[in-house]
């Protein structure tokens, strides 16, 4: 894109009230720009190539694999344990101590040397210690059900169930994928320069697309040792089905707020790429393949399995209005039309649904699109411009951070619950204030209460006056300035949320933070973690380079779903 169209694209930027409303950020679906989309785009475009180095595994599948990931510009290699564990050790929580499969992502080839220090280090996980040349370091639980159920059918010569494992979608389920420095292994700075690796979690996304790897032919490896010659594969369409579970808590919601340059970066370009779609001209092949995706994304959310009473009902939901918007677009499409105005019709509609049609439209724009996939990094800096005076630092929080004075924080329940880090697995927690101890060591998560302090003691300054002089005789309170004046000034700013209040949804941030990496079929499991895939519907590694990589995997379906819909006259 020109210079100019990215500018024109910004001036028609929605409205950051209603983009960063945490409601909406919690009705996020996978996109073209998400990582996942864009690591697989980079593999096929560039020749990345992977081979089976080592395969030293017992006839019940347990022991060692490596595999080697050859780019243009480095060797990696991903190093797997599976290992033994009783039922009751299998535990989604990060307090859990075994797990079914550990794994790590190597800059470069391991040596037998460093191939036993891993094995002594990576399945402790968080007890252990690394090198920096473990790039990600994670662990995975089996689905035991759906797990079972394949490699007993495939033993036996037949295809498994598509209905069990539709039910859940994966054969493995992480619980961490580590990739920021932490017991011992390699900072995200350390990538910065890397070639393969340099954008927002390219290097942990690739070690799950691996994994997933991994997780099939190690079902083909068992199944063949308990069947024999009586062995099958899975269907290539359920190879495709199957994608890598995970299992995301409390820990994730943090970064959000502690990295609010990061979460703008990732919404402007979202919104970028969203404005330039939407001022161009409908053309009747592009109308007809939204609403397919359209069809498509009924029939998926259909399909998606959840205990959760509010997450299906929004489910159900979406499905009744899709089928309403399709007849709509379908009445009211004409050639003079903007996508603006296709995208108008689902103002009314909830915000699954219009999140839904976002994505749909996006998706059918990969020329106007992909392309802001590569500019996902930003500064993380948060600074004051000098000169400042009290007075535009108001303006700016009266602009930007209306929401924050909309909010009432002498009643207790804005002030509910308090954050801290738990001193075990350094893990975030959430409390009850005034009831539960740990408030002595409160994370700074409270954007919104600090914003509302700052402008309470700046109402009470002389307008005209320094901000940096107001500053010098309230030194606490210059941590947020600097934030205030930074976000303020960017195009989507904070999210906008108090996580302090009682009615506080962390479910939100998750799926906003997940929807970025490309995560689909949310199943909550609380307020404070949900379950999802990574990869489902995905090529598989050995089709990157014969297929078009995107298409048909947004909104996975079943095969037998997708025959049955393409069949269809």
């Amino acid at each position: 894109m020109t210079a100019n169209s990215v500018m024109e694209a910004t001036m028609m930027l929605r409205d950051p009230a209603m983009v960063m409303n945490p409601h909406r950020l919690g009705a996020m679906h996978q996109t073209r720009i998400s990582f996942v989309r864009s690591l697989l785009r980079k593999m096929a475009n560039e020749g990345w190539r992977l081979s089976l180095q080592r395969w030293d595994l017992q006839d019940e599948g347990f022991g060692t694999v490596i595999y080697e990931l050859a780019t243009p510009q480095h060797i990696y290699q991903m190093v797997v344990f599976s290992d033994a564990i009783a039922d009751d050790e299998r535990i989604d929580r990060v307090i859990a101590e075994k797990w079914d499969v550990t794994f790590a992502l190597i800059k470069g080839r391991v040596s037998q040397e460093g191939l036993e220090q891993l094995r002594q280090n990576v399945p402790l996980q968080e007890a252990g210690r690394n090198s920096p040349k473990v790039l990600v370091l994670s662990r995975a639980n089996k689905s035991v059900r759906v797990f079972e159920h394949i490699v007993d059918t495939l033993a036996n010569g037949e295809q498994p169930d598509s209905s069990v494992i539709a039910s859940v979608g994966y054969i493995l389920r992480t619980t961490a994928v580590y990739g920021n420095g932490k017991f011992g292994i390699a900072d995200f700075e350390t990538l910065q320069d890397n070639a393969d690796f340099h954008l927002s979690f390219s290097a942990q996304m690739c070690a799950v697309y691996l994994l997933r790897q991994f997780s099939l032919d190690w079902i083909h490896f068992i199944a063949e040792k308990r069947g024999g010659q009586r062995a099958v594969t899975l269907s290539s369409g359920l190879q495709r089905y199957i994608g890598i579970g995970n299992a995301t808590g409390l820990g994730m919601a943090p970064y959000l707020i502690m990295h609010p340059r990061v979460v703008d970066k990732w919404l402007t370009q979202r919104e970028l790429a969203l404005a330039t779609v939407l001022a161009l001209p409908v053309d009747e092949m592009r109308v007809a393949d939204v609403c397919r995706l359209l069809e498509k994304a009924c029939k998926h959310l259909c399909q998606v399995e959840t205990i959760d009473n509010n997450q299906r009902a929004l489910n159900a939901q979406s499905v009744i209005e899709l089928v309403d918007i399709i007849a709509t677009i379908n009445a009211k499409t004409n050639p003079k039309m903007q996508w603006e105005s296709i995208y108008a019709l689902a103002k009314s509609l909830s915000l699954e649904t219009q999140e839904i049609l976002l994505t749909c439209l996006l998706e059918v724009h990969p020329e106007q699109v992909n392309v802001f996939a590569e500019d996902m990094n930003c500064d993380q800096t948060l600074s004051l411009t000098p000169g400042v005076q009290i007075g535009a630092m108001m303006s700016l929080i009266e602009t930007r951070y209306q929401w924050v004075m909309d909010i009432d924080f002498s009643q207790p329940d804005s002030q509910y619950w308090f954050w801290y880090r738990s001193v075990d697995k350094e893990e975030p927690r959430m409390a009850v204030r005034g009831e539960e101890p740990g408030e002595d060591n409160e994370l700074n998560l409270d954007v919104a209460r600090q914003v509302h302090r700052l402008y309470l003691a700046l109402k009470e300054s002389d307008q005209q006056a320094s901000l940096a002089r107001f500053l010098l005789n309230y030194p606490s309170l210059r941590t947020i300035a600097r934030r205030v004046w930074t976000m303020g000034n960017l195009p989507m700013g904070d999210i906008q949320i108090n996580v302090l209040s009682r009615e506080v949804r962390p479910m939100h941030l998750l799926r906003c933070k997940l929807s970025m990496f490309g995560a689909t079929k949310f199943d909550p499991r609380s307020d404070r973690w949900v379950r999802v895939t990574l990869f489902q519907g995905a090529p598989l590694f050995a089709e990157l380079s014969t297929e078009d990589i995107e298409q048909s995997w947004l909104f996975p379906l079943l095969p037998e779903a997708d025959t049955k819909r393409e069949n269809q006259p």
